[in-house]
């Protein structure tokens, strides 16, 4: 099993090309921080992120969905995140990284869950605020560059899918992902 991780940048586009590989026939991985961020402001709670749980949170609801997806069909697998990103999130936020998060990261590196090639998603040139998205396209640079450092200090090669039209994108993620499997 090849598994594949797709990130970037908030509003880069990344959900619209995992929807458009999914229908051409990609078996994904959902998300986690947007459901826990949901979640949490049902249950009342305005700015979830603004607590150094959340990332906790994050690390263990993207264990569970790894850990369903072993049982998904297919030989390829694409992650929309991973705990690397939970980790530049935290790093982000300015919050420590807990014991949940530290025990996934190191599962993910000593059990190589992932392939190292991550498809980072390059940003559009704006950012459209969403109820689980509040953040400033100068911020979204910022946590862009986060996330490039994380995934390289964890020994990931990020090859950047240029902004473009939709299926221009996901064709450049899918002659790769062919060439990988």
């Amino acid at each position: 099993m090849k598994r594949f991780i797709l990130t970037g940048t908030p509003g880069a586009g990344k959900t619209a090309i995992l929807r458009w590989l999914e229908n051409d026939g990609c078996t994904v991985v959902e998300e986690a921080a947007t459901d826990v961020i949901a979640l949490r402001q049902a249950q009342g709670e305005a700015e979830p992120w603004t607590t150094p749980s959340f990332t906790e949170d994050i690390a263990a609801l993207q264990r569970r969905r790894q850990e369903r997806a072993a049982a998904l069909p297919g030989d390829v697998q694409l992650y929309d995140r991973s705990p690397i990103c939970t980790y530049a999130l935290a790093t982000y936020l300015g919050h420590p990284v807990g014991p949940a998060l530290a025990r996934e990261l190191d599962r993910i590196q000593g059990e190589q869950i992932y392939d190292r090639t991550v498809f980072f998603i390059a940003n559009l040139g704006i950012v459209t605020p969403t109820g689980a998205r509040r953040i400033t396209f100068e911020e979204s640079l910022r946590f862009e560059r986060i996330h490039h450092d994380a995934y390289a200090s964890f020994g990931y090669a990020c090859v950047q899918i240029s902004p473009g039209a939709l299926p221009e994108r996901a064709a450049e993620i899918r002659k790769r992902l062919d060439t990988a499997s």
